[in-house]
């Protein structure tokens, strides 16, 4: 029988209910051990992922019937972990910085995230503390305040941390109803239809349901480049874009970088360029908090507007709706807010999902719904909108996955889903791709690139 998870994941996406006959799950119970169905979670994100990649390459190639899906537990798992058992040249990634921690307040808890330098500094500022401050001297100021009064105030300036809230409390808060308010997935057409086709597959002996697609990147940590590392995976042509005074965290780049190229453009300045790729790419995926790109005319209304029958994707922590719409925000935080760390904690300290499942899950979400938007452009022409938010993922998990906890099992090895292999940041071991389907592929064509290293054009 189907998980009732992988069912409204499915159909979220607007997938046919009969097709998840062609899904199959491997499980292997107790990978993820935490108190919500977190490995659930992470099973249906990827199967369904999986599942829209088979219905796109059974479309593209003419083929009379949606090839097999395979969704195994392992891999997932692995997968969940990509930016923890990453080695480059042997080295363990450095995932969270100093000052990104639990910390105790003077009445509660907060969580902060500080991994960018601009992030630490008005982190500091909004506590008065020079660059270069030490963790004990931001203990000691968040001693002496209540846990909400410092996330307004560290909110105020720019900078990152939540308070510890209990799922009773987000309900409660405008923005926790606005997000149960809203579907898993939001998808619709956008602007006018267009000539644009799909080309059909022929003569691969790799069926790449993405292959001879582009795809402008504009994310950043973690869930939207988890969504275009998918899509490269499938043959897409992927150009990650970023600003040249915002490099990304070399960790982050290389976990996320595969079969990608990497460019950085000044939005503000190199229009014609970033016209040039707008102009002739199939899908706009952006991760940023929303509101932050539109000056640069890369609202989805804007886009549509210019490129009809373009696919525009849009990832980000809180929404683009309710009193914390323009807020940035990270997985870590996302939990602390939404109740997950209060629940997986105890009564002396917060707890939290044993994997990044949040930003994991949106990711491959994100990723099969830009694949079945493709598909339902190819009937009718016009351009897609499909959105996710950190927080809705996490309101899927925490109110409508139902019991299913994992709290023991076997020792689960995830060391036979690692692969290895050169490339010009180092020799790299990685979680193979876990999205899987008969004929598909099996591993990136090419192994990330130096962030930045690459022209602003397409291959």
């Amino acid at each position: 029988m189907t998980d009732p998870m992988i069912k409204s994941a499915w159909a979220a996406l607007g997938g046919d209910p009969e097709l998840l006959a062609r899904l199959v799950s491997v499980e292997r119970p107790a990978a993820l051990i935490a108190h919500l169905p977190v490995q659930r979670l992470a099973r249906a994100c990827v199967g369904t992922c999986a599942l829209a990649a088979a219905e796109l390459g059974a479309l593209r190639a003419g083929l009379g019937a949606v090839p097999r899906a395979v969704v195994d537990d392992g891999a997932v798992v692995s997968a969940f972990h990509s930016e923890r058992v990453l080695r480059i040249d042997g080295r363990a990634p450095v995932n969270f910085a100093p000052l990104s921690r639990w910390w105790r307040a003077g009445y509660g808890w907060v969580r902060t995230h500080a991994n960018y330098p601009h992030h630490r500094l008005r982190l500091l500022g909004a506590l008065g503390l020079p660059d270069g401050a030490e963790p004990e001297d931001v203990e000691r100021l968040f001693l002496e305040r209540p846990a909400l009064e410092i996330e307004e105030a560290v909110y105020a300036a720019g900078g990152l941390a939540v308070a510890l809230r209990t799922p009773g409390q987000w309900a409660a808060h405008p923005q926790g109803a606005e997000v149960a308010r809203r579907p898993l997935v939001e998808r619709a057409p956008i602007g006018a239809a267009s000539a644009r086709e799909l080309p059909p597959l022929e003569g691969e002996s790799t069926l790449l349901p993405a292959a001879g697609l582009r795809v402008l990147d504009l994310t950043r940590v973690l869930a939207g480049p988890v969504a275009t590392r998918t899509l490269a995976l499938l043959g897409a042509d992927v150009l990650r874009v970023d600003g040249p005074g915002l490099p990304e965290l070399p960790d982050q780049h290389a976990d996320t970088g595969f079969g990608k190229r990497s460019t950085t453009i000044e939005l503000d300045a190199d229009t014609k360029v970033l016209e040039e790729l707008l102009a002739s790419a199939d899908v706009v995926v952006t991760g940023y908090r929303p509101g932050a790109l539109d000056r640069f005319g890369l609202s989805p209304e804007a886009l549509s507007e210019r490129y009809p029958g373009l696919i525009v994707a849009q990832i980000s922590a809180w929404g683009t709706y309710g009193p914390w719409r323009e807020r940035r925000g990270f997985d870590s935080l996302v939990q602390v807010a939404t109740g997950i760390a209060a629940t997986e904690g105890s009564t002396m300290e917060p707890g939290a999902l044993p994997a990044q499942a949040l930003d994991h899950g949106s990711g491959y979400l994100m990723a099969a719904g830009i694949l079945r938007a493709l598909g339902e452009r190819s009937r009718d022409g016009q351009g897609r909108l499909v959105r996710l938010a950190l927080a809705r993922t996490a309101h899927w998990l925490t109110h409508e996955a139902g019991p299913d906890p994992s709290l023991g099992g076997p020792k689960y090895d995830q060391d036979v889903w690692l692969a290895e292999r050169d490339s010009p940041l180092g020799r790299l071991r990685y979680s193979r791709p876990p999205v899987s389907f008969t004929g598909g592929p099996t591993d990136w064509a090419t192994p990330p690139v130096p962030w930045g290293s690459s022209a602003a054009t397409w291959s």
